[in-house]
């Protein structure tokens, strides 16, 4: 089926054009996005995303390139938002990591030993598998991708971890010191 024909269809909400467009392109796409990621998983959120967005906006598509260009560049684009969008979250929890430190750092030191007691205490209450994470990270200094390859999880696993601990730090830590 030409790419023309197959658009034509797809506008007007052919599911079977839609599933062709699907079975012939996904695991093409989810390999291009894996190369750059190497996240099977995001590569494969990344594409269905892509497809349920060609889905959703089928009636007002307007594709200038040839269909397979026109995938390969969305699901680029979807990644580099990925990308950005890390960044940010990125960005936030190391402010949060800061602020964390510079609250402890700058105090007299009952006052500071007082506080490392609390902060040990919250650290205490985390979730065992997200205390671990966090203790590996921020006391023995490992990076994330060490952490993954010792506990078997991927690097997306740890990030998450690591920021429900500083979110519940960064909470709970506030209590304590009001």
């Amino acid at each position: 089926m030409s790419e023309e024909k197959l658009l034509e269809k797809l506008k007007k909400g052919d599911t079977d054009a839609y599933q062709h467009l699907f079975s012939t392109y996904y695991n093409w796409l989810c390999n291009y996005i894996f190369k750059l990621s190497n996240d099977h998983s995001l590569s494969e959120d990344i594409v269905q995303e892509t497809f349920i967005y060609i889905w959703e906006k089928r009636n007002t598509l307007l594709i200038t390139t040839s269909l397979k260009s026109y995938l390969f560049k969305s699901c680029y684009n979807r990644f580099l938002q990925h990308i950005k969008k890390e960044k940010r979250r990125s960005d936030s929890l190391e402010k949060i990591q800061w602020d964390l430190i510079f609250e402890t750092s700058f105090e007299k030191e009952t006052r500071h030993e007082i506080r490392l007691k609390k902060i040990n205490s919250l650290i205490k209450q985390l979730p065992p598998r997200c205390k671990e994470i966090f203790i590996k990270s921020k006391f023995e200094k490992k990076k994330y991708k060490e952490i993954a390859l010792e506990l078997g999880i991927s690097i997306k696993t740890v990030e998450v971890q690591i920021s429900k601990a500083l979110i519940f730090l960064k909470e709970n830590i506030n209590l304590f010191f009001l």
